[in-house]
């Protein structure tokens, strides 16, 4: 019973990340833009940091543009460590 509890303990440690989707061109594989704000330490301007990830997508029910939420996984491919979660807003 304690290492089930362990066990979720650790899931609930993971990282998820909001993003919008950018490519959807492979089989159940989205290509997600996390865009990460933040001020100049020197300048005091804003600059926007933008990391694309590639997230698993078992339906393949994301579109471009759509935003979505992304967790940690193990690693699925390659380049592939992140699984979506759920679709937050949909494209129009």
């Amino acid at each position: 019973m304690e290492e089930m509890n362990v066990n979720t303990e650790a899931r609930n440690l993971r990282k998820t990340r909001v993003g919008m989707v950018v490519s959807n061109k492979m089989d159940k594989t989205i290509v997600v833009a996390i865009e990460n704000r933040f001020k100049h330490p020197l300048y005091k301007k804003y600059i926007t940091k933008t990391k694309r990830v590639m997230a698993h997508d078992e339906l393949n029910e994301c579109n471009i543009g759509d935003k979505v939420m992304i967790a940690e996984t193990r690693p699925l491919a390659k380049n592939k460590c992140w699984r979506l979660l759920k679709v937050i807003t949909k494209a129009e």
